[in-house]
């Protein structure tokens, strides 16, 4: 028989002498592992050893190596000192333990809390495990949670980076210090704003000048930063500009919790309301002075205030720009006709100004987009309205499926784990009767299992609703000649309009020979 050695050490390990150097503690996880599989005459086939990773992290290297060497039977037997070791979330233990690894031929063993899947009747001990173990990570989850608000109440910095313009202070932890050579950039942006240039114009100026932008500042000066996503991540932008003016941090006020986790199981984070952010005062040196930062903050409000009609809210965040993908954004000029001012507003791709290289650039009339999307739609209607040819010239979006599908995989969990539970709640009871476990234990075993149902239960009520309002929007996806009829022949678009049927539309630079200009349309409906 040959057996695979599974060790790990959390993030707290103390007792490395250096990062490239095995914790102590793993070293006697391999030894007592090692001299288990010799005294039970196994072959060693592998040590798998994952140092500084917890338990709930499924990006583990050396665990999805094990799985993947399981799954190819390279070995009989997977060998940890303990199941928490291998995992602490019940998911993984249903799904490998009591799953795949049975399916695979693979037997799990424990050594100190005596899981063994080879012994029959040893399913409950590791279900039981497994329970404590999430419960674990939920508490655990919770704790670190009460901390970090705590120490945000109280304004004192948690956050893996600095914002640009600070440091973290070596001497005082949870406080920031003043970075003066990005400082007196912040300071340059907040004037140059505050000299009515543009968040575009301020960012092509710093571009033109060879200024880093704050990730590459920070990568340049060997501090810690966020790894960009996307080409021409060391140039300045609007939205970092934009950002910029609206932070905070920059008066002295130490503003967090911007974002959540949407659970402990997983690093996806979800922006919250305004009204749950953490904001304490006058917690370190302000870089920009409350005169300036109050004249900014005055002009972000003159220019956030929309056009009179309020139309060039209609294609908000829907209009893309063809050649390099960025947001266009909305614009108007007023020029004098006929003893008038006119209002003459335009989508942009401001992404050409931000550097000379970053993109041809896109240029749109509003009214000239609108009556395009106008055109179009009613050609549509007329052509295809009494046809069902009219499913066959519409892309039509399939998210909605794909939300059903992934929902009704969620509900189908849900629904397991209930299952496992109530079976894990009856088999307890039996054993109360035999006399296995005592009175007390039964209640206090039942209690978190009840605890835990009534959560799923909870979570199944919410997933049906929800599955309820997709399948009522499938079924009016489905008719899609009720839903141009409604549209059919509109003299203008209305915001309502766009965001029923259209998913975005790309918009290409004109051709000044040719004097022809692409308009993509992506219907949603």
């Amino acid at each position: 028989m040959k057996a695979a050695l599974y060790c790990r050490l959390s993030e707290e390990d103390k007792n490395k002498q250096c990062e490239t150097d095995d914790s102590e503690s793993i070293q006697n996880q391999k030894s007592m592992l090692t001299h288990y599989a010799n005294s039970h005459n196994w072959e060693i086939y592998d040590i798998y050893s994952d140092d500084d990773y917890a338990g709930a992290d499924r990006h583990r290297p050396e665990f999805n190596r094990l799985i993947r060497d399981a799954e190819a039977h390279k070995f009989d037997i997977v060998l940890c000192k303990t199941q928490s070791r291998f995992t602490r979330e019940l998911e993984l233990v249903e799904k490998y333990i009591h799953g795949l690894f049975p399916l695979w031929g693979i037997r799990f063993v424990s050594i100190v809390d005596n899981a063994d899947t080879a012994i029959k009747g040893n399913k409950k001990a590791r279900q039981i495990n497994g329970l404590i173990n999430e419960w674990y990570l939920e508490d655990m989850s919770e704790n670190i949670k009460s901390v970090l608000t705590d120490r945000r109440i109280n304004g004192l910095h948690i956050g893996a980076f600095a914002l640009y313009g600070y440091k973290k202070d070596s001497d005082r932890k949870g406080h920031l210090i003043i970075d003066d050579e990005a400082a007196d950039i912040v300071r340059t942006v907040f004037t140059l704003f505050s000299q009515g240039y543009g968040k575009t114009a301020i960012a092509r100026m710093l571009n033109d000048k060879g200024i880093p932008n704050p990730t590459e500042y920070k990568r340049l000066h060997g501090l810690r930063y966020q790894h960009p996503k996307g080409k021409n991540s060391t140039l300045w932008k609007y939205t970092a500009i934009s950002d910029m003016l609206k932070n905070e941090i920059y008066i002295g006020n130490m503003v967090q919790g911007k974002y959540g986790s949407i659970s402990y199981k997983t690093k996806i984070n979800k922006p919250r309301p305004k009204e749950d952010w953490f904001i304490v005062g006058n917690t370190h040196e302000p870089i920009i002075d409350r005169e300036l930062w109050d004249k900014v903050q005055e002009m972000l409000a003159q220019k956030s205030k929309p056009f009179s009609d309020g139309k060039i809210g209609i294609f908000a965040r829907k209009v893309f720009c063809s050649n390099c993908g960025y947001t266009m954004r909305s614009g108007k000029s007023i020029f004098p006709k006929n003893g008038k001012y006119v209002e003459y507003k335009y989508l942009i791709c401001a992404n050409k100004y931000v550097s000379k290289d970053s993109c041809i650039g896109a240029y749109i009339n509003t009214d000239k987009l609108e009556q395009t999307i106008l055109d179009e739609l009613n050609r549509l209607c007329e052509k295809y309205i009494d046809t069902d040819d009219v499913l066959k010239h519409i892309q039509w979006n399939t998210a909605l499926s794909s939300q059903k599908g992934k929902l009704l995989d969620e509900m189908a969990k849900y629904k397991t784990k209930i299952d496992d539970y109530t079976k894990g709640m009856r088999d307890l009871y039996m054993d109360k009767v035999k006399g296995i476990i005592t009175e007390s234990d039964y209640i206090e075993f039942t209690k978190d299992l009840s605890i835990e149902r009534n959560r799923l239960k909870t979570l199944l009520t919410e997933s049906e609703r929800k599955l309820d309002i997709i399948e009522e929007k499938i079924k009016i996806s489905d008719n899609r000649q009720c839903l141009l009829e409604k549209y059919i022949r509109m003299e203008h678009l209305s915001r309502e309009a766009v965001e029923t049927l259209i998913d975005q539309i790309k918009v290409s630079k004109r051709d000044k020979k040719t004097k022809t200009q692409f308009v993509e349309i992506f219907w949603s409906f």
